[in-house]
């Protein structure tokens, strides 16, 4: 039996899986705003409701939108952001007593949908949250790759690859740089794209609603987002070669997706051929909670943690 954790910005969730990933048990609560040690107690809280349910220890994952640096062993980039600069996991090992494996949401997303998911029996798996933000993780045989600087898979960060002359030197980021693909491929992104073009606020889905019903501008935008996600994922293509790219957030819910940016992709892919498949997730927003539980499967310590 295994136990995940999602700590989000407005809620946290607890998930328990047995060894054939079917769930026994599963609760949500409201996150502690600004409150590090009532965070801390209510992990604590899910998972003994949790281990309650399994009867037994369980091994524990957590998924952050935020990363532990390799560098200092203290959270970074969380959106709680009462959570960063902070010890966390020493903390949640110290208060549940064992083992605690932490990841970005974004691996966890990757590890649920290469374990039993829509990436199932893919050797190399690269799982892209497109929503508030745009970030990635990446599974390799069924394990996930941090990377030596605990950021593999941050494609969003990178430039939007082959940009035409108008879409430089692209929109300012939050991390201090111009045209990140994050700025484009984002829900956010893309609602701003349609701002400018229209002078009309509007949520991504909105717009997509939009293109759906014969709405000319909307359409022309949605083909531009395709086509920049098109560039963008034959940029990784081009590095990882993946067996599979599965999408999660918000974005991941655009069905045409995933026919028109594969018809799009091989323009700009270093081969003559592409195989690489992608696929929508197959547990949607429960792939986060659902990866964190599987994080602990092939990490047991002497005491079967």
């Amino acid at each position: 039996m295994r136990i995940g954790i999602d700590l989000g910005g407005t809620k946290i969730e607890v998930l328990l899986l047995d060894d054939a990933g079917r769930e026994c048990f599963r609760k949500r609560l409201p996150t502690p705003q600004g409150q590090y040690d009532a965070i801390l107690q209510t992990i604590k809280q899910l998972v003994d409701e949790a281990e309650y349910h399994a009867g037994q220890a369980c091994s524990v994952g957590l998924g952050t939108p935020g990363a532990i640096s390799p560098a200092t062993g203290l959270m970074k980039n969380a959106n709680s952001v009462v959570l960063n600069g902070k010890p966390v996991q020493q903390h949640l090992e110290a208060l549940l007593q064992r083992p605690v494996r932490i990841e970005n949401d974004a691996n966890c997303l990757a590890l649920s949908e290469a374990t039993d998911g829509a990436a199932a029996g893919g050797g190399c798996v690269f799982g892209v949250i497109v929503g508030t933000g745009t970030g990635a993780g990446i599974v390799i045989h069924g394990k996930v790759l941090t990377g030596a600087n605990a950021i593999a898979g941050e494609w969003g960060h990178n430039p939007l690859p082959w940009p035409q002359p108008d879409e430089l030197p692209g929109k300012p980021c939050y991390c201090g740089k111009h045209g990140c693909i994050e700025t484009w491929l984002s829900g956010v992104g893309f609602a701003a794209e349609y701002q400018l073009a229209t002078g009309t606020t509007r949520a991504s889905a909105d717009i997509v609603r939009l293109a759906t019903t014969g709405d000319a501008q909307a359409e022309q935008l949605l083909q531009a987002y395709e086509e920049r996600m098109a560039k963008s994922l034959a940029h990784v293509i081009n590095i990882l070669d993946p067996d599979v790219i599965v999408l999660g957030g918000g974005m991941s819910n655009i069905q045409r997706l995933y026919t028109n940016v594969p018809q799009r992709w091989g323009r700009y892919v270093f081969s003559d051929q592409v195989n690489t498949r992608l696929v929508a997730p197959h547990f949607g927003d429960s792939s986060g909670v659902r990866g964190a539980a599987w994080l602990g499967t092939n990490h047991l310590d002497k005491n079967g943690y």
